[in-house]
């Protein structure tokens, strides 16, 4: 931990903060909803801590809010299925040995978007666990007490705190997407054109899947390198 500490600068320590209360807001929220779903505070507890997957928390609520248990089992594996490219890209700081399985526990969108984000070894390392720890204590604190506050919270969506999370991971992302290296080229076409897959298979795709259709948008990071070496030629 004190080496996460040092290695970590002032400027992603309070990157970090502005996250993390953006994410107990949420989780305020998704406790709220979560009772007024009728599920009991040990449930929202269990759920929290051992899921710790707040997209796939909100579906679950909602599928089985609407008696399909079965369907929140399958979309919660369907959605949670980008952290095998997660894993992949992060693997060097998830840690060895026991660590192991409390990194990969860790192992949310923001987590690995602060580690990816960071230039060396070290500083993606404390990034990564320091954002993750972050998140899993604010985000249990967050659905707690919105569970005991009841329906108190409302609707996320009421208040916007339901695109807290994309809007963060786009702030994030947006430095690399305006890079102007060749490394990087495919960026911006990656982005988009898995923006634009995401958001056409939403209307007609169940909850998840257009997440994971917008994966076939990385093979254009293969193909434009070699156009744009193609054309300096």
């Amino acid at each position: 931990m004190r080496t996460i500490w040092r290695t970590a600068d002032r400027a992603l320590i309070r990157d970090v903060a502005a996250l993390v209360a953006a994410v107990g807001f949420v989780g305020l929220s998704f406790g709220a909803i979560a009772t007024a779903a009728h599920l009991p505070l040990w449930a929202i507890v269990a759920m929290s801590v051992l899921v710790f997957a707040g997209g796939a928390q909100f579906l679950a609520v909602g599928l089985v809010s609407a008696g399909n248990p079965v369907a929140a089992v399958l979309a919660g594996l369907l959605l949670n299925a980008r952290h095998l490219p997660f894993g992949m890209a992060v693997a060097d700081v998830v840690g060895r040995g026991p660590a192991r399985l409390l990194g990969a526990h860790l192992m949310v969108d923001e987590s690995v978007a602060f580690a990816l984000a960071q230039p060396d070894p070290g500083r993606r390392r404390a990034a990564y666990w320091l954002t993750g720890g972050a998140l899993f204590v604010f985000w249990n604190i967050g659905a707690v007490a919105g569970a005991l506050l009841g329906a108190a919270a409302g609707d996320p969506a009421t208040f916007g705190l339901d695109a807290a999370f994309p809007a963060g991971l786009f702030a994030l992302l947006l430095p690399n997407l305006r890079a102007p290296g060749r490394k990087d080229a495919a960026a911006p076409w990656v982005a988009g054109t898995g923006a634009v897959v995401a958001v056409a298979a939403t209307p007609v795709a169940p909850s998840g899947l257009p997440v994971l259709l917008a994966l076939v948008a990385l093979g254009l990071a293969f193909v434009v390198p070699v156009r744009k070496a193609a054309v300096s030629c």
